[in-house]
């Protein structure tokens, strides 16, 4: 039989005195009289100044304020008063957890993410044996990016409660990111098996099914197809996480598809002068050309040298090759694209780029060849490979899973052109976050 939730004891002997006037107050907060029952549980917190059940009502009724009204000062009003609920005397446990685990969420809210390290730090301090109050902490140093604090505190929680499914994706996600690809495999596949509150998120199926294909293991798309099924990936293939709804999907595309002939005319059309400025950038300034630094490459040589990132011109970049981006300020679907790029990408041989999916939806990819070695290059988009051609534009959705193979006898240089997917509209090209 399954364990009745125990209701949390929210009153102290005090408040048990008072209970049908906090009764009538929170009447009011449950039916959405917000401003009503702010007012009526400050009246008794000035009543009652040593009742913790007083104060947390009126912690909860400028909660619902500040959403109602959408005021951040509120909001910090609220978190200030949970916090006040923690020091007074006689306080319910079931009450200070309540308090502090809000207020830890309200200032993640606000973004206030080392305030709200210092609430859920108090909280494992109080309650150094429940192991929820330490995950909800590795989920915070998580979010300042400080990895290894939240390690060592995944690793405290497995310590004590070793089937912890949510420390166990947390963990795998950690080891992942540490590129500890065969270590993380075990804890994200049992973190996931497990079906714990906060293990079905798509970050985890995505990096599971990556991590194995790393290892050769064609049991990803096992885990690709459960992440689909539970919603966190438009199909097995098309597994990005930042995405916007209904927008055509299909791996390869032609010019005519995206409405973007003028472009890929004036990319066809140039490509030996955007080729040979790309040639002296490489013969004068190898440093201009950076690694691929997304840990995307299982081995060989892979630079890049980008003129947009995310819709901001680099200025210092296009001195370098003026008419190339001349020729581009014509087209503000690639210029204006503030989910991709534009660069020049150069491969050289004994190159393997690992499967890969792009973190969007909203862009197409476009390829223009201008150095290809006759044979030994290829990209694969889903299930089907293609070739570079010098001087012809290839076209693909990156948020599709695609593979990049370079076993040619010399290098091989294309210029990347992102733009936004043809069918966003004006007002979502304006207001889409930057990616």
């Amino acid at each position: 039989l399954a364990k009745k939730k125990k209701k949390p004891k929210l009153l102290n002997k005090f408040d048990k005195t008072i209970k049908a006037e906090l009764d009538a107050a929170e009447k009011l907060r449950k039916k959405g009289k917000v401003e009503e029952a702010l007012r009526a549980f400050e009246a008794l917190v000035n009543q009652y100044p040593q009742s913790p059940r007083a104060r947390y009502g009126k912690a909860q009724s400028e909660d619902d304020l500040a959403e109602k009204m959408r005021s951040n000062e509120m909001l910090q009003q609220a978190i200030n008063t949970y916090d006040e609920v923690v020091s007074l005397p006689n306080v319910p446990s079931d009450l200070i957890k309540l308090s502090l685990k809000r207020e830890a969420d309200r200032q993640q809210f606000l973004g206030r993410m080392r305030g709200s390290l210092v609430t859920l730090q108090k909280l494992v301090q109080l309650f150094p044996s429940e192991t929820s109050f330490k995950n909800d902490l590795g989920v915070g140093y998580l979010l300042i990016g400080d990895n290894s604090n939240a390690k060592k505190v995944y690793e405290e929680v497995l310590s004590l409660a070793p089937n912890d499914g949510f420390a166990k994706v947390h963990y795998g996600f950690i080891l992942k990111a540490e590129n500890k690809i065969a270590e993380s495999i075990p804890y994200l596949k049992e973190g996931l098996e497990s079906g714990d509150p906060g293990t079905d998120d798509g970050r985890f199926y995505f990096h599971l099914g990556d991590a194995l294909q790393r290892m050769g293991d064609k049991g990803a798309y096992k885990w690709y197809e459960l992440g689909y099924q539970r919603g966190h990936f438009a199909s097995v293939w098309q597994r990005s996480l930042y995405n916007v709804k209904g927008l055509k999907a299909q791996p390869w595309w032609t010019a005519r598809e995206t409405g973007y002939t003028e472009l890929v005319k004036s990319l066809e059309k140039n490509w030996k002068l955007i080729r040979d400025e790309g040639l002296a950038v490489m013969d004068k300034k190898r440093s201009l050309f950076l690694p691929e630094d997304e840990n995307l490459r299982e081995k060989g040589d892979w630079s890049q040298f980008t003129l947009w990132q995310q819709g901001r011109k680099n200025e210092n970049a296009c001195k370098s090759v003026p008419k190339t981006c001349a020729l581009l300020e014509r087209f503000p679907e690639a210029t204006g694209c503030r989910r991709g790029q534009i660069k020049y990408s150069i491969m050289h041989p004994g190159t393997h780029v690992w499967p890969h999916t792009g973190p969007t939806n909203c862009r197409l990819r476009m390829h223009l060849g201008l150095v290809i070695p006759k044979e030994g290059c290829r990209i694969r988009c889903a299930q089907e490979n293609r070739y570079w051609e010098e001087g012809k534009v290839l076209i693909f959705d990156d948020s599709f899973e695609h593979e990049v193979w370079q076993d040619a006898e010399s290098y091989r240089l294309i210029f990347i052109v992102d733009v936004w997917h043809p069918e966003l509209t004006a007002q979502q090209r304006r207001t889409l976050p930057a990616i």
